[in-house]
């Protein structure tokens, strides 16, 4: 079966509120639908959520490499044919997100061919993953709301909660009273979104040490290079990179430079076929990881579930999974349910979604 053409489809869904971190904020989802056709009739779908202020990628240049540069130099490619893929996307500089929606798209096609689903091509471990919840900046009272909402609506116990604003005190005050409000059984863990120097960082999570924090995340720039490595060697708790790792190198920089000790998978800027490369180097090292959110849809976290299920080292920690939650709509036709704090994996064929063709009619941008 051979791709026939790729499709994309810009839309925008608005965010019932902002979510606000260190890089910037998101209050409406203005994404690209990539579809991939086949001369089957088979049709893989994919979400990329385009983050300027994270990637330089835009909804306009998304839509445009995808259907005006990739789509010409894979049609006529086999579905099978991944590692030739992945070839002719890399000639292409940068554009992860792009990049990662087509790759995944390429996998729904080939799932649905063979009757089964991602995960289980993927690896298939486990069948649901834990959720983790993303909690923005805000005034601490209404970070505590929000969060005990989650837990209460949905049985989530595990939170990320965004930190590096300035003065660093505002985020110390705010995750103190969430672990003040959510009691010692609550897993919290921090993302900086590169906000802080490394000596704001060090002195932060010197007055947090005794919240209990599982790790911390991207804390500083990449470019602090040896602010980073001296991070490290101060923090008691693990240091993960995030915005850093978009690429197996980079990951194999960032580990080797002693800058970060786990790593942060997201399917929606490495795809399938290159997270399996990161996952694989990270196990190999014996390097934590976590599936990463980058507020993305249901789309999006129905592709991070798929292959968070499918691998033990994924499976192991909660995935960020459900700022899904805050939007004011979505695409998919049957709609994702955390229950008891767990997301299950779509049995199939390929992902097991169903785009809302009504929807999409009255969200899509290019109409």
């Amino acid at each position: 079966m051979k791709i026939s053409g790729i499709e994309a489809i810009p839309y925008a869904i608005p965010y019932r509120k902002p979510l606000r971190f260190a890089s910037g904020e998101v209050a409406t989802a203005e994404h690209v639908l990539v579809r991939v056709h086949t001369d089957g009739g088979i049709v893989g779908t994919a979400d990329a959520p385009p983050r300027p202020f994270t990637y330089g990628e835009t909804q306009v240049s998304v839509r445009s490499i995808v259907a005006d540069h990739f789509g010409p130099q894979l049609v006529g490619l086999g579905i099978l044919e991944r590692e030739v893929v992945r070839s002719r996307l890399e000639r292409t500089v940068g554009n992860p997100v792009a990049k990662a929606a087509v790759d995944m798209a390429i996998w729904d096609a080939i799932g649905q061919s063979l009757g089964v689903s991602v995960s289980e091509l993927l690896g298939g471990f486990t069948d649901r993953m834990r959720v983790s919840h993303m909690v923005g900046f805000a005034p601490a009272e209404e970070m505590v709301a929000e969060a005990e909402r989650i837990r209460d609506e949905h049985g989530i116990s595990t939170f990320k909660v965004k930190v590096g604003r300035k003065p660093y005190r505002d985020d110390v005050e705010a995750c103190r009273a969430l672990r003040v409000a959510l009691g010692p059984d609550v897993e919290l863990y921090v993302d900086g979104n590169r906000g802080w120097t490394p000596s704001e960082a060090a002195r932060a999570l010197q007055e947090m040490r005794d919240l209990d924090l599982t790790f911390a995340e991207e804390l500083c720039p990449a470019d602090d290079v040896l602010g980073r490595r001296w991070l490290v060697q101060q923090s008691t708790i693990p240091m993960f990179a995030d915005e850093s790792v978009s690429r197996p190198g980079e990951v194999t920089r960032e580990l080797l430079n002693g800058a970060a000790t786990g790593i942060s998978i997201k399917t929606s800027r490495t795809g399938f076929t290159t997270s399996q490369l990161v996952l694989g180097l990270c196990e190999g090292l014996g390097v934590e990881v976590v599936i990463g959110n980058q507020i993305d849809t249901q789309v999006g976290s129905l592709c991070a579930a798929a292959f968070g299920a499918a691998h033990p080292l994924t499976a192991r920690r909660a995935g960020e999974l459900s700022n899904y939650l805050d939007m004011t709509d979505d695409l998919l036709a049957d709609p994702l349910t955390i229950q008891d704090g767990e997301l299950a994996v779509r049995q199939g064929p390929g992902l097991g979604l169903v785009i809302d063709e009504d929807k999409l009619a009255r969200y899509r941008q290019d109409r």
